[in-house]
């Protein structure tokens, strides 16, 4: 898996399509990554006490490493990398 926690990359499939941003976890053994304010899911929680009402939040859930390419800011898109995380269209360190 080569992207790490803290790089910025384009989501290429699901309901966020074309969308940045940055990885706060990658889970290598499911080959997911979280990513902040994207996949963006809303679920409901119960009462902690008696007497309080539930309330609905929003999670963001992790998405398949597949879905997503590291972004290039030379490039300006997402890229494939190599072992070295080089970018294959420019040659760009990232």
């Amino acid at each position: 898996m080569r992207i790490k926690k803290g790089d910025t990359v384009q989501i290429m499939a699901g309901k966020d399509v074309s969308k940045q941003g940055k990885v706060l976890a990658v889970f290598p053994k499911s080959n997911k990554v979280l990513i902040e304010g994207l996949n963006l899911f809303k679920k409901h929680l119960r009462s902690k006490k008696q007497g309080e009402k539930g309330e609905m939040v929003t999670v963001s859930r992790p998405l398949s490493a597949a879905n997503v390419l590291i972004f290039c800011s030379v490039c300006g898109r997402g890229v494939r990398v190599n072992k070295k995380r080089i970018c294959k269209k420019c040659q760009a360190q990232l």
